[in-house]
């Protein structure tokens, strides 16, 4: 199956972490996390301090975040 690069957005109560997954076309992100294991994958990853203002700390071309961490995730 095709797989399909979406862009979110990820809130923990540290970091704005910035970069994509992969959905399988017409499949919704909350079955996604909802179905994920103990982390999510992010590819393309941009992690930021989440602080008005916050700093970025890393750049990485994978990061897997633990799902007990996400407060927020959405698309963009």
């Amino acid at each position: 199956m095709e797989e399909s690069r979406t862009r979110i957005t990820i809130l923990t109560s540290t970091y704005r972490i910035k970069g994509f997954i992969d959905l399988l076309p017409g499949a919704r992100l909350t079955d996604y996390i909802v179905e994920a294991k103990s982390f999510v994958a992010v590819t393309d990853a941009e992690v930021w301090e989440l602080a008005i203002g916050g700093r970025q700390v890393l750049t990485a071309a994978f990061i897997d975040v633990n799902k007990e961490h996400i407060q927020i995730v959405m698309p963009g």
